[in-house]
């Protein structure tokens, strides 16, 4: 499991691990019954402290998208795909409102904005897998 976590975004790191782990098991990257990193390996590869790690996987426990196995680790649960479609969905939904706003509040106008949105959508390279 990859995962990108900047420190400068204004989300919290426990915030993007749980977000991440979300967005990978809507995408189908992560199945249900299989393993997520342990604490101390994912807080390795991180580079962040294990505390952290430690709450985004109390919060995906919490949301039922992980679940403990004895003596094993935490695993994906069943229900947790459309769960995290859902949640990734809804997640996109609130930041794109949050930027939206804020360009209504400069006094951007509606043509202003799509044609930005337009310029940052042709930027970014999409996998195939996500166009339309």
């Amino acid at each position: 499991m990859f995962f990108k976590i900047d420190p400068d975004n204004g989300v919290a790191i426990y915030d993007q691990i749980v977000r991440q782990i979300k967005f990978a098991v809507a995408d189908k990257a992560v199945l249900p019954g299989e393993l997520v990193p342990s604490v101390r390996e994912l807080a390795r590869q991180l580079a962040v402290n294990p505390n952290t790690v430690a709450r985004a996987y109390r919060q995906l426990q919490d949301d039922k998208i992980l679940s403990s196995v004895r003596g094993t680790g935490l695993q994906v649960t069943a229900g947790a795909h459309s769960k995290c479609t859902n949640a990734r969905q809804q997640i996109v939904r609130n930041r794109l409102k949050e930027v939206l706003n804020e360009a209504a509040g400069s006094g951007l106008t509606q043509s202003e904005v799509r044609e930005l949105i337009e310029t940052a959508i042709s930027a970014i390279q999409w996998e195939a897998s996500h166009e339309d």
